[in-house]
């Protein structure tokens, strides 16, 4: 049985008890409150406590790969381009639109209210400073202070100060560096899948918490955040093909035929490496020279996941609607920012690990809690999929737009009869 699917399966079961108990028997459902509770808080403090360090660590690995990968050519300089623009656009894309969604397609109000009580966490992790303070604060006045306080946004724009920093020292120091963060970030993963192989215990224990608290709307509300998070992901996917049609100068049907292939094998594996071969035969259906996708397709996968920041921020967002955390200016601002930054040391792990990593920070910059993560990575099979289907069919359109863009129009069906 696979790790998501044990997950999975405590949530239901945690869940399941959780209401059973409430109905037949609330004294003892009240008792179990007292074992359970605990035992779920502990399990997400120890995910919690790696955050800092991986995050850091996966960032200065992550731009130094980047950067390494920016020397190979001027095609690799022209898809990093595009990626880091495609993902601020897309971060930017989810802080209007899961609002909007959220307004259009409200949680119900009680089962809102239920789940703020049953998590037990009803105000924001930390106060929501005024848009002239949060400028200031971008910049941290000790990096140290700022990792022990958990202010993501100044840490981060530190982690990244010093990793390009890293980038202009000579080979032997830049590699020693290098090395030495990646083994960090090495021991941060080989804790965080120890506390993973117990998610199980945790999150039945959160599970059972929240359904002995809020009854049968818990299921309805994570079906609500299911549907809200997925739509986003799914209109990240749908983006993809006028991308690719218009940035590769080809048809709409050709791109969609082309990417068919390598999106039944994301859909079935939700891996975007296990895709590589089918998006690699999917560029050369397209016409793409092998020089352009052989570079474009591997370093997308490598770093570039397109929907990590809008599902991500969406998550952010929805867990602040949820316990109505208001979001202004400067809240989004920093959720668009960090969103866009940690997706780059991110792509590269497994789908429990990221989600954790990627969102965790989010939320602490936004003043968001993070209490409800812990259930909602139980649920993140489904979104996944949306979440590879969207970037599996990106880097198909942006590996024909890089070419196309690099003089090497993808060949029309038309043009090859005529040269035959």
């Amino acid at each position: 049985m696979s790790q998501a699917t044990r997950i999975l399966l405590a949530l239901v079961l945690g869940l399941a008890i959780g209401v059973g108990l409430a109905t037949l028997s609330p004294t003892t459902a009240e008792d179990g409150l007292v074992v359970a509770q605990p035992i779920g808080t502990a399990w997400l403090n120890a995910l919690q406590m790696t955050i800092v360090p991986l995050v850091v660590s996966l960032l200065i690995t992550g731009v130094a790969a980047t950067a390494e990968a920016a020397r190979a050519g001027r095609v690799a300089g022209r898809a990093l381009g595009l990626f880091i623009g495609l993902l601020w656009f897309f971060s930017a894309f989810a802080a209007i639109l899961t609002p909007l969604l959220l307004g259009w397609f409200p949680l119900p109000t009680d089962a809102a209210t239920a789940l703020r009580a049953a998590l037990g966490a009803t105000a924001p992790v930390g106060p929501v400073p005024p848009f002239a303070d949060f400028i200031v604060s971008i910049v941290p006045t000790n990096p140290v202070t700022a990792a022990a306080t958990n202010a993501f946004l100044p840490l981060i724009v530190f982690t990244m100060v010093f990793a390009f920093a890293l980038t202009r020292l000579p080979a032997e120091s830049r590699e020693l560096l290098t090395k030495f963060f990646q083994a960090v970030a090495d021991v941060m993963l080989i804790i965080i899948g120890w506390i993973l192989w117990l998610a199980p215990i945790g999150v039945l224990a959160l599970a059972y918490v929240v359904g002995a608290k809020a009854g049968t709307a818990a299921f309805g509300a994570l079906l609500h955040y299911v549907v809200i998070i997925s739509l986003i992901g799914i209109l990240v996917w749908i983006a993809a093909y006028p991308i690719g049609a218009i940035g590769g100068r080809i048809g709409l049907v050709r791109f969609a035929r082309a990417t068919g292939p390598a999106q039944a094998v994301a859909i079935s594996t939700q891996s975007s490496l296990a895709s590589l071969p089918a998006m690699l035969r999917g560029a050369e259906g397209l016409g793409v020279p092998v020089a352009t996708s052989g570079v474009v397709l591997p370093l997308a996968v490598a770093i570039f996941r397109v929907t990590g920041p809008p599902m991500n921020l969406a998550v952010a967002i929805y867990v602040a609607y949820w316990f109505g955390v208001p979001l202004g200016p400067a809240q989004l601002t920093a959720g668009v920012a960090v969103a866009a930054i940690t997706t780059m040391g991110a792509v590269s792990l497994p789908g429990q690990i990221s989600f954790v990593t990627s969102i965790a920070p989010i939320c602490i910059a936004m003043g968001v809690p993070v209490a409800p993560l812990g259930l909602l990575v139980a649920v993140e099979t489904i979104p996944d999929i949306f979440r590879t289907l969207g970037n599996v069919t990106m880097d198909l359109a942006t590996t024909v737009t890089v070419s196309a863009r690099s003089g090497k129009v993808p060949e029309t069906e038309g043009d090859a009869l005529l040269r035959a």
